[in-house]
């Protein structure tokens, strides 16, 4: 029977690295016990397939946040689409860079991280551009100005030269474009996290904690243009990120005999059921009176700004469900039907931006045509088939035309194009 760590990772940690790079790593032997990492050329087509997941259920509760989000987790309990994608971010930061830092060292694996970092603040960029862009057709030559300030570009059209300024600081951002920011923040200190695990990865999730007690404690926050703060916020969403990187770096081993407990399965189902009863509440008044005031005290406000820990909880119960329900070597995963879902996981950062810019497309269609739910749904396959088209294309790419050829190796039958990131 697999470990709950052999689970996440595909394969068997492995406590040792090839012996061909045994004489380019002198301390090998002690980043070995340090880092567990899977065997190299490993693809985890898991991970792949929920981060796919969450980009089209992300997709869905921005191009339709009134309707659509009706077939995706956001209405069905505390946690969303976000936690999923940070979490993963997370875990194969780790699991790419872990290794590069162990094969390589550690000034070679930051050079690698902060290029990946300039590469979405890239693409968030270039997405910005493309909103700004898209709002500003929409409100000059249809006259629509309402989208101006559905959208939160408002302060651009006022003072473009500032605002443009404030977005290359990642303080002004259009509306649903909050996630790379933090992506690029976390990322940004994937270095000293990394480090810090090397030294001891239980005290580094400790320390994460810690901050994330404190962000709450004293506010810690990141201030955005024109007022308020960010989002996510950094200083709480941390955990999150580092978690999943604790657990690729063997964490998730250490804690296998707890999560694959029956008990623990239970005890997740019956939270995501507890979750699902109080979410009832906010769509269905009539229901209030069932909720007990001092629970509703207990509870609320549940932030997600600050990753409010009933958020944090609920993740982890979907988790624990998801490991034990599609467990390594799960023949779902070589099936055609899920295959664009996995493209879409391989190609995140592409496909995260384009259902995005596809969001505010789809949103401003089914405004304009005040259409029904036929239509909703309509709107919301055509979005994923465009999102899945592209991800073949980006693939099809990396395979024929990455002049220095493709990676190979097999994970759950699957040819690998390259490694997750």
């Amino acid at each position: 029977m697999n470990s709950i760590s052999d689970r996440l990772s595909g394969t068997a940690a492995a406590d040792t690295i090839d012996a061909r790079s045994h004489d380019a790593v002198p301390n090998r032997p002690v980043l070995a016990r340090t880092f567990a990492l899977p065997a190299a050329g490993a693809r985890e087509l898991r991970l792949d397939l929920f981060r796919g997941l969450a980009l089209w259920l992300i997709f869905i509760d921005h191009v339709s946040p009134d309707l659509l989000s009706w077939f995706t987790i956001r209405n069905y309990g505390f946690s969303d689409a976000a936690e999923i994608f940070i979490f993963i971010s997370g875990y194969t930061a780790a699991f790419v860079y872990g290794r590069s830092l162990l094969e390589s060292g550690f000034v070679i694996a930051a050079a690698r991280i902060l290029r990946r970092v300039w590469q979405i603040y890239a693409a968030h960029m270039l997405l910005f551009t493309i909103m700004v862009g898209e709002v500003s057709f929409v409100v000059i030559s249809l006259g629509k100005p309402f989208y101006a300030e559905e959208v939160a570009v408002t302060d651009f059209f006022k003072q473009p030269g500032i605002a443009m300024v404030q977005a290359l600081l990642l303080r002004y951002r259009p509306l649903n474009m909050d996630v790379l920011p933090l992506y690029i923040v976390l990322m940004a200190c994937l270095p000293s996290i990394l480090l810090l695990i090397r030294w001891s990865a239980n005290l580094t999730l400790a320390m994460s904690v810690a901050l994330y007690v404190a962000s709450l404690r004293y506010d810690l926050h990141f201030t955005a243009y024109p007022n308020g703060f960010w989002s996510f916020n950094p200083f709480a969403w941390q955990m999150l990120f580092v978690f999943g990187a604790w657990c690729a770096l063997g964490g998730a081993k250490r804690i296998s005999p707890v999560l694959s407990s029956p008990i623990t399965l239970w005890i997740a189902f019956a939270y995501l059921l507890s979750a699902f009863c109080v979410t009832l509440t906010w769509y269905f008044p009539q229901m209030a009176y069932l909720m007990p005031h001092w629970l509703e005290q207990l509870i609320y406000p549940i932030n997600k700004t600050d990753l409010d820990v009933l958020r944090f909880a609920h993740f982890l119960a979907l988790a624990v469900i998801a490991v034990h329900f599609v467990p390594a070597g799960w023949p779902g995963l070589t099936s055609p039907w899920l295959g664009p879902m996995i493209l879409c996981g391989q190609n995140s950062l592409e496909i995260f931006c384009l259902g995005v810019a596809l969001g505010f497309t789809g949103y401003f269609v089914l405004t304009e045509l005040s259409a029904g739910l036929v239509l909703h749904v309509l709107v919301g396959i055509c979005g994923i088939l465009i999102m899945s088209a592209v991800a073949w294309l980006f693939s099809w790419s990396k395979r024929n035309l990455d002049k220095n050829g493709p990676r190979t190796g097999t994970t759950g039958g699957n040819v690998l194009a390259r490694a997750p990131e």
